[in-house]
């Protein structure tokens, strides 16, 4: 195991921690990296819980009010890090069932994206679910923070779903620029994806001659280092033909690289991270 890499599982007490754990403990086992769950308590969504104490009120009331409130912030404090220290010890004995031998646990008060980017020394790839704890009383289809992560953090981001299998075949969501060739070359070079095939797709207008050099190259790329790869050109709309290419061909995990623009960016023309994250279903590996 390579103890100065780790892979980092963000957890919160949502239906997708069991999910983000089995994700991370796949992902570090084909890493030979050691697995680290963080579980941040987030300020926000502490005070967006608290009581409206607002009004009119005595000296002494107002003193004795403030009394009470310390003593229950810190009867809440400790119940969350009791809660906290539970809930990650669960998700600690899941990951060791699965084969992963000494996970770490870290638990912090803050804001995700600050933490994380406190740690992402001798981070590896981060992995978080697509939606997170308030996914049960909001309507949204992507998580407020999976943004926020991404363009925060220069590491590979996994985001997944409702499950989580180990990937049987891979796709690549090609558009010819610097996070989509990084993509090419981890799956190449790295032994999260040995013996997976792996498709290349490239969403834009056929002729393109430069396209189809940049097609080429990657594809020269992955079968260099023995991967068994299918390139293909597609017409239309990015979120459309790539949620097409992951039903009709059996695709279980996708690549594609995230909020940048691309060189080629007419291929991609229209297209945006969140609306293909929202048309992805399978786990999704976003490059920077």
């Amino acid at each position: 195991m390579n103890l100065d890499k780790k892979v980092l599982a963000c957890v919160d007490q949502s239906p997708y921690a069991d999910t983000v754990t089995d994700a991370a403990v796949w992902a570090a086992m084909r890493l030979g990296a050691s697995l680290e769950l963080l579980h941040v308590i987030d300020r926000e969504l502490e005070s967006s819980h608290s009581h409206d104490h607002s009004g009119t009120i005595g000296v002494n009331a107002q003193e004795n009010l403030l009394t009470q409130l310390a003593d229950d912030e810190a009867s809440i404090a400790v119940r969350q890090r009791e809660e906290g220290r539970s809930f990650l010890n669960r998700l600690r004995l899941r990951a060791q069932a699965a084969g992963m031998a000494e996970p770490d646990m870290r638990q912090r008060h803050g804001s995700l994206v600050e933490t994380l980017t406190e740690q992402h020394e001798g981070v590896s790839m981060v992995v978080m679910g697509r939606r997170g704890e308030s996914s049960t009383t909001t309507l949204r289809d992507l998580g407020r923070n999976v943004e926020r992560v991404v363009r925060a953090m220069d590491r590979p981001i996994l985001t997944v779903t409702d499950s989580f299998a180990p990937p049987l075949h891979v796709l690549i969501a090609f558009d010819g620029g610097a996070a989509a060739r990084n993509g090419v070359e981890m799956v190449a070079s790295s032994p999260l994806f040995k013996g997976i095939p792996c498709d290349l797709m490239m969403v834009g207008k056929d002729g393109n001659r430069e396209a189809s050099k940049q097609l080429q190259a990657a594809q020269s790329t992955l079968t260099a280092s023995g991967i068994e790869t299918h390139c293909y050109q597609v017409t239309g709309d990015p979120e459309s033909a790539i949620a097409t290419a992951i039903k009709e061909q059996g695709i279980d995990f996708l690549i594609m690289g995230a909020y940048t623009h691309s060189p080629l960016r007419s291929l991609f023309m229209g297209s945006h991270t969140t609306d293909l994250l929202r048309a992805a279903k399978v786990p999704t590996l976003l490059m920077r």
